[in-house]
């Protein structure tokens, strides 16, 4: 049974960038609706400069490290990845466009059979 490790943010140092993360971004939100006086100019800068504050305390917290971190792992992953030709991809694109018409008709014959066999054979209802 594999067990999940649960990863919680310990030092205290982390937790008050986090929160002041949060904190930073509903300031970013009262500055654009608090500055709405000024000008749209005046309002975007607040909220943006706002929002990159929010940003730079999060990414120096432990969870914005971890972050970082896996986003380099999913890049690293994703260049792994070998992506099929045009002409393969054409040819999958194909077989799923005919295997859906298939099973479309399929379906619609399957219930056809089973209206008539239900309505007309075993209730006696014509339409």
């Amino acid at each position: 049974m594999a067990t999940s490790e649960v990863q919680t943010v310990s030092a205290t140092s982390d937790k008050v960038r986090l929160v002041l993360a949060g904190a930073l971004v509903i300031a970013a939100l009262a500055a654009y609706y608090l500055l709405a006086q000024q000008g749209v100019w005046a309002q975007w800068a607040g909220m943006l400069l706002g929002l990159a504050a929010s940003s730079v305390a999060f990414f120096t917290s432990e969870s914005g490290r971890q972050l970082i971190a896996f986003g380099r792992d999913a890049v690293r992953e994703v260049k792994k990845v070998v992506w099929p030709e045009r002409k393969e991809a054409m040819q999958i694109t194909a077989y799923v466009f005919v295997f859906v018409v298939v099973m479309a008709l399929f379906l619609w014959l399957t219930d056809k059979t089973l209206e008539w066999v239900f309505y007309d054979l075993i209730l006696g209802w014509k339409k």
